[in-house]
């Protein structure tokens, strides 16, 4: 079994996710898009806009500033795009849909989905129907709009049961998003009318052949990572991990090696990139597929990286929304930001250097790429407050 040190699995780990491809030189168009998707596989979306969207991070931490009507283009002009439960709600290649029609299976058979999305069509399974029956006739259309939209014979249930009844029907693959309002609102129409009919027509593979699939791509996108954080990149149930990750293995897809450091037996993907050095700064989110699955970051990096946006204010650490600062080849900092758009400015709430990290550099790098960020957000300037141990000199930095 090959060995690898520490500091050759991150360079693993970047170069596979994007960080050592070449910055564009110009305009970023669609190609730009298409390779950092080719990268990652992946765009998890979220609402939480507190800076700017989690589907919009992954493309600027690879791209730089990049015009993000090209992210609805490809999805709901172009169709090269689609919306399903990939790693939580995402953006995926319509080429994957196939390889995820087994969970459509699943929820339809109410064996996958949350509680109140199998409550809804166990209990009412009319009432999810008659959704299905609106959607075909009036898609693409809203939760919203038909909430209000009573019907003249029967019961209607609350707001929160239609949304729940549209979910079953999209976990389903009954249904899909045809759009999204500038709101950010789903659109819902019958996935016949959304997705590409050669898309729709190529053929199902089974189970076992779709999960190990999805496992060689998680491979790919991580570069090296342990059997949890390949399962981990398609939220595959761990028994189906292992047996798709051992299948792998057997047919020399997958190659087994002990990285310094780490417990459990990692996997390479073959080919792989193995960079001699990484130069790049970038701003990473919570929900960016490099650290994303947080033991992985905390064996990569020896960091401990929590989303606070749920916990209460008072005990919250580094700040509500933190996102890391990738400088070179280490973890260097974090900050909490906020896109204050009434007076036109990027606030940085909280600023912290990671323990251990050399200070030398960092605030003047990501003062740097704080400025980036904000002229990418149509942000005049950026203003560091006084919280964190790096404040004071990310000040200094974004001050000179």
């Amino acid at each position: 079994m090959q060995d690898l040190s520490l500091r050759t699995a991150r360079r693993i780990a970047l170069a596979a996710q994007g960080f050592t491809d070449p910055l564009p030189t110009g305009s970023v168009d669609a190609r730009h898009l298409r390779r950092v998707l080719a990268r990652t596989g992946v765009l998890q979306i979220d609402s939480v806009n507190v800076f700017a969207r989690a589907q919009l991070l992954p493309a600027f931490s690879r791209l730089g500033p990049w015009p993000t009507p090209l992210l609805d283009d490809l999805a709901f002009r172009r169709r090269e795009l689609f919306e399903y439960w990939g790693h939580e709600a995402s953006y995926l290649p319509v080429g994957l849909q196939p390889l995820l029609r087994w969970r459509m299976a699943r929820a339809e058979a109410m064996e996958e989905g949350w509680g109140g999305v199998v409550r809804v069509f166990r209990e009412r399974p009319e009432f999810v129907q008659s959704l299905l029956k609106r959607v075909e006739a009036e898609g693409p259309v809203g939760a919203g709009a038909l909430r209000e939209a009573r019907p003249d014979n029967g019961p209607w249930w609350g707001w929160d049961d239609v949304k729940r009844g549209l979910e079953y029907l999209f976990w389903s693959g009954r249904i899909s998003t045809a759009r999204r309002t500038p709101g950010f609102e789903r659109l819902y129409d019958v996935t016949e009318r959304v997705l590409p009919a050669d898309v729709l027509a190529l053929s199902t593979p089974s189970r076992e052949d779709a999960q190990r699939e999805l496992v060689r791509l998680a491979a790919r996108a991580h570069g090296v990572g342990t059997e949890r954080d390949l399962r981990d990149y398609f939220r595959l149930r761990p028994d189906e991990g292992r047996a798709a990750v051992a299948a792998l293995v057997e047919d020399g897809a997958l190659a087994p090696v002990r990285v310094e450091g780490w417990r459990d037996v990692a996997y390479l993907s073959p080919g792989v990139a193995v960079p001699r050095r990484v130069r790049r700064s970038a701003l990473l989110s919570p929900f960016d597929p490099l650290v994303w699955e947080r033991s992985r970051t905390s064996r990569l990096w020896g960091v401990d990286y929590r989303l606070e946006i749920y916990v209460p204010a008072p005990k919250r650490v580094y700040g509500y929304y933190c996102l890391l600062f990738l400088h070179d080849e280490a973890i260097r900092a974090r900050v909490d930001l906020k896109a204050d758009r009434k007076d036109g400015v990027l606030r940085v709430l909280a600023s912290w250097l990671e323990p251990g990290a050399v200070p030398a550099g960092t605030a003047e790098a990501l003062a740097a790429e704080l400025r980036r960020a904000a002229a990418w957000q149509g942000l005049s300037a950026v203003v560091v407050e006084d919280r964190g141990d790096l404040a004071g000199a990310l000040a200094a930095a974004v001050a000179a």
